[in-house]
């Protein structure tokens, strides 16, 4: 079951928004797109997520937003990507991570490596 944590997509921005039906199955190739919002810019969270991801064999790329918000898109097995997730949310990144709000896709195989942006 796919999952959202806001219940107004159109608030950030997601015109066109659609709920996807994206497997649970842990093993299951998905994408991950989340926006981290708090004090995120300028303390080395990107790097810090960067590193998280490729440890759990991850790709993708994580990028300052205008807005102040940090996004960040990471495909591999459903368990890894939660678990970035939950790192995400974990308190234990730099800054202060104040509000992660997510969106689950289906893979789309088109990402090689794991960059910041």
């Amino acid at each position: 079951m796919p999952s959202s944590r806001t219940s107004d997509p159109s608030r950030r921005g997601l015109t066109g928004y659609r709920r996807a039906t994206v497997s649970t199955d842990p093993g299951s190739t998905v994408r991950l797109i989340a926006w981290v919002e708090g004090f995120v810019q300028g303390v080395g969270f990107r790097w810090w997520t960067r590193s998280r991801a490729l440890e759990l064999g991850l790709v993708g790329s994580v990028r300052n937003l205008t807005d102040g918000r940090v996004a960040v898109v990471a495909e591999g097995d459903r368990a890894a990507c939660e678990a970035l997730l939950a790192a995400l949310r974990g308190g234990r990144a730099p800054g202060a991570v104040r509000q992660v709000v997510e969106q689950w896709t289906d893979a789309k195989g088109d990402l090689r490596g794991f960059v910041e942006g």
